[in-house]
């Protein structure tokens, strides 16, 4: 399908905000839910005569807790884009969702919907360490919940899981890993703890409390490797790992620098050349789309130069990687320098050269901030680090790291 894009929905409630998360999300606010169904639908519907023509693969609905926000509102959602909008047949449809909010019946009921994906946050197998980080769901609850998805004819399963929490050994990491590859899932993401600035983690660990350091979570992540492409899962992307066919399409656009358009206060879109977010302020996001249009946070013009070192950056997260004559066929410049840097990079195996591509080890994927940004200096010396970080930020400004 030509010019084909995908959608993302961010539902920023939760029944709980947890200690480590950075993303837009608010507990406590129920009584808003309905105002803002109502808000994203005027703002879908504002949408829908721009797109006539631009067909829609994938639909993601992240937050927050989708699962949480209600099977008949996002069932709602998505009898709207598929009347208004040019969705495939085929389309990739994802919800996220907390083990404490599914049950079989809701599922079967999104499923019957269109849904045919479910990404779960299981995050760990040991009750102390969920409860640790202010996770409100136990590990058995995650075996029922997938108990609850296979009864309800879901048959394309992601399990979230983070190393690096407080208390965690490489015997209980193990042990998740284990735990998880024992449900059978069709895809796992495995997320390195992130300490980010202003959230309960960071005060307390300002406090003094714990964490397993660098070593340690570079240990945790090269055991995941092995375990998990051991079972079966092929790496396809820094944090993520699936069976033959089950990699997240919808993930894979933002890695592969390709269309999206974010709805919700935090989302991020690319689109006809242009990535633009809108405020992480519900209150006010709800305000300014009743005046007209949802206020903007950001808005840029991604011009040549910015996408070829967007190219280099996201792709480099993959394991499919650079090619040199699609980078010049692409954008006209200069390979070699890049080149150089990364045959450097060969002789101390943090990248390899499959066939005619460039890809990161394994090795090479947990250094890859340090790397990404001295390939953006051998691209553009002056620009490299402020590209990194500005780019960096725009993915990681919804859930959309699985």
């Amino acid at each position: 399908m030509a010019g084909v894009l995908g959608i993302y929905i961010h539902i920023p409630f939760c029944k709980s905000k947890c200690d480590y998360c950075d993303f837009y999300s608010l507990a406590g606010r129920e009584e808003q839910m309905d105002q803002y169904q109502k808000a994203l639908l005027a703002q879908l519907k504002q949408w829908a005569p721009r797109l006539k023509g631009r067909g829609i693969d994938t639909i993601y609905f992240g937050g927050g807790t989708p699962s949480y926000y209600g099977a008949k509102r996002l069932r709602e959602l998505l009898g709207f884009l598929q009347r208004h909008f040019s969705v495939s047949r085929q389309a990739e449809i994802t919800v996220e969702c907390n083990p404490d909010s599914v049950d079989a019946r809701s599922m079967a009921l999104l499923r019957r919907a269109g849904v045919n994906r479910v990404s779960l946050g299981m995050q760990s197998a040991d009750g102390a360490q969920l409860r640790c980080v202010h996770r409100i769901h136990t590990p058995q609850q995650v075996q029922l919940a997938v108990e609850a998805l296979r009864q309800a004819k879901l048959n394309n399963i992601s399990l979230d899981l983070i190393y690096g929490l407080p208390g965690q050994t490489m015997e209980s990491w193990q042990a998740t890993l284990r735990s998880a590859l024992a449900l059978a899932p069709e895809h796992i993401s495995c997320y390195g703890l992130k300490v980010e600035a202003g959230t309960p983690l960071a005060r307390r660990v300002a406090e003094g409390e714990p964490l397993p350091d660098e070593d340690a979570q570079a240990e945790f992540y090269l055991k995941a490797v092995e375990l998990l492409q051991r079972a079966g899962y092929r790496q396809y992307e820094i944090s993520n790992f699936a069976k033959t066919g089950r990699e997240s399409r919808h993930n894979l656009k933002y890695w592969m620098g390709r269309e999206y358009l974010g709805f919700g206060p935090g989302a991020h879109s690319y689109f006809n050349g242009r990535r633009f977010s809108y405020v992480r302020d519900l209150d006010l996001y709800l305000r300014t789309l009743r005046g007209g249009e949802a206020k903007l946070e950001e808005d840029q013009v991604v011009d040549p130069t910015e996408r070829a070192r967007e190219y280099l950056l996201l792709r480099m997260r993959t394991l499919r990687g650079i090619e040199e004559w699609e980078y010049r066929r692409n954008f006209g410049l200069n390979f070699e320098p890049i080149g150089r840097q990364l045959e450097f990079f060969e002789t101390h195996h943090w990248a390899e050269l499959t066939g005619k591509r460039w890809h990161f080890t394994p090795q090479g994927f947990l250094l890859s901030n340090s790397l990404i940004v001295e390939l953006l200096e051998a691209q553009s010396p002056t620009l490299a680090e402020q590209t990194f970080w500005r780019a960096l930020q725009k993915r990681g400004g919804q859930n959309s790291l699985e």
